[in-house]
């Protein structure tokens, strides 16, 4: 194998190549045990994307004893070093508690750098701890703010929160057009309480032109996902007709 050679003469980078190939089980006979051992001979070299992968196998116990902590451990390595997928899964080991003290402060600090480096769950996640104030001062005004990067990336609970914002003004200047916007991509995405919203908006003519036979559609939609109030809300307007 290519990097086999380097590897075992101790280049990191050859390590954590070869490290790949068992885990994916491209070039080599997949083995998570094998993969760990390259990742941890990488990662003890100092290489970020070494460390984040064996934190990885340590959460999921792929090749190695399962153990939030050792994953919490080698994470928190990662993530000192910029990588932003690290820094993602320490802030929600934190928001759980998984592996460390439960925090949200900590949880915000680290949600907050991979947001910086453009994660949109990250960013979602720091939208929401804005608008509960969860490690963070309260604030619909920065919770809008993370909301709109991560809705823009097409994260479908923060288009259906910053419709929301939209639809009540908070954070926001309120608009039943930019409501709607993000209620539509929500709901083309398949989300019902979205879809509801959608529909109502139709029914209600605010943010878009009247018209029952949409709200019908987006109700529709949102009643085979088993959504009750889409549910009932179609059948009121059905026994009307």
């Amino acid at each position: 194998m290519q990097y086999r050679a380097a590897a075992e003469q101790g280049d990191a980078q050859a390590q954590f190549a070869l490290g790949l190939s068992y885990f994916f089980g491209q070039g080599a006979e997949q083995s998570y045990p094998e993969a760990a051992k390259w990742y941890r001979k990488a990662a003890e070299q100092g290489l970020a994307k070494a460390q984040h992968n064996l934190g990885v196998c340590y959460e999921n116990g792929l090749g190695v004893a399962q153990s939030y902590e050792e994953a919490a451990k080698w994470y928190r390595k990662a993530a000192e070093q910029g990588i932003g997928q690290a820094q993602y899964n320490l802030a929600l080991f934190y928001d759980r508690g998984q592996g460390v003290t439960q925090s949200y402060g900590e949880a915000a600090k680290w949600y907050r750098k991979a947001a910086e480096q453009g994660d949109a769950r990250a960013q979602c996640n720091l939208g929401i701890y804005y608008a509960a104030g969860k490690g963070v001062g309260q604030s619909y005004a920065e919770s809008a703010k993370w909301l709109r990067k991560a809705a823009e990336q097409g994260v479908v609970l923060a288009q259906c929160n910053l419709g929301g914002y939209y639809y009540t003004g908070q954070g926001v200047a309120q608009s039943y057009e930019e409501a709607t916007k993000w209620f539509r991509r929500a709901a083309e995405q398949g989300d019902a309480f979205a879809q509801f919203n959608l529909a109502l908006c139709y029914l209600s003519g605010k943010g878009v032109e009247r018209s029952v036979q949409r709200a019908k559609f987006w109700l529709r939609q949102a009643a085979q996902q088993g959504d009750r109030e889409a549910a009932q809300v179609l059948r009121d307007l059905e026994s009307k007709e």
